[in-house]
């Protein structure tokens, strides 16, 4: 079969297409290249030579050794870790139970009880309400309260219900004659079928729990129990170095602050690459019905 040949009109218009999805790659990835860059450059440097910067000068990479020799860094960073590690489960199997739920028909008093849960996306209690909660359940000060309160999104749970609903009928109630019961068709037969979105709910979850910032500013005291991002924020916009003394830490301070992004932002770079095949089809499956 021949191809037809492109006419001089196209290949202008393939050439602005081109410029313009460049210009735009440049302009979201170059603020990352820039932090990485930043990050291996004399503090001195940043300060002489402030604005572009392609790659680095005077290159150091004691920022990094200092950042890993921290101990409120490295032990912030292990809280997010065990963060993730304590609510993802929490928050996969409350989303799919609530999302079975919504999608099931014929449920005693699903409609006032869809609609406490719907009611929930638009009116909250608010900050005080809810640090009071927290206090009197017991949770202040504990990486529970981190965890507990945000254990389930009703708009995920919408996108794993819509995802439930596109499975035949036939299949559940093919599991009902063979004896099993609602648990059995959850984790059996549905979870098998969802996995693209489940995979889809994860990395939002993660993201999310990973990025967190603001409930441990208010329910956590002790900094042996703060994660990551309140430490790097308190790096980033108290102007402070993770030290707080130290010669050799404040001739690095700028750089650090960029070396500490960058290990931040590790864990999340590296997950992402293993869902990015899901995130496409999970995200449509959960958003479209039929």
């Amino acid at each position: 079969m021949k191809l037809k040949k492109k006419s001089m009109e196209d290949i202008v218009l393939d050439l602005i297409i081109y410029t313009l999805l460049l210009a735009m790659a440049f302009v979201c990835l170059y603020p990352m290249w820039y932090i990485l860059m930043a990050s291996f450059t004399n503090s001195s440097e940043l300060a002489l030579n402030p604005g572009f910067l392609l790659w680095p000068k005077k290159f150091v990479g004691n920022a990094y050794k200092l950042v890993f020799e921290n101990p409120l860094f490295l032990n912030s960073f292990w809280n997010s870790i065990k963060i993730e590690l304590l609510s993802l489960p929490i928050n996969i199997v409350l989303t799919l139970l609530c999302g079975y739920f919504l999608a099931c028909s014929g449920m005693m008093w699903k409609k006032p009880l869809a609609f406490m849960v719907l009611f929930t996306m638009f009116f909250t209690g608010g900050m005080i309400p809810n640090y009071l909660n927290v206090k009197d359940l017991r949770l202040y000060n504990t990486i529970w309260a981190l965890v507990l309160p945000g254990a389930m999104t009703v708009y995920n749970a919408i996108i794993c219900k819509t995802s439930i609903e596109a499975i035949p009928d036939s299949l559940k109630d093919a599991a009902y004659i063979d004896g099993a019961n609602d648990f059995h068709i959850i984790f059996k037969v549905i979870l098998p079928l969802i996995k693209p979105t489940l995979a889809v709910l994860l990395l939002y979850y993660g993201v999310a729990h990973w990025n967190a910032w603001f409930n441990a500013s208010i329910y956590i005291t002790d900094n042996a129990k703060i994660p990551v991002q309140n430490v790097l924020r308190s790096v980033l916009l108290a102007n402070k170095d993770m030290a707080g003394s130290g010669d050799e830490y404040n001739a690095y301070a700028e750089t650090i602050k960029y070396a500490a992004i960058v290990v931040s932002t590790f864990p999340i770079l590296c997950i992402y690459p293993f869902l990015q095949k899901y995130f496409a089809k999970g995200a449509l499956i959960g958003a479209v019905k039929g």
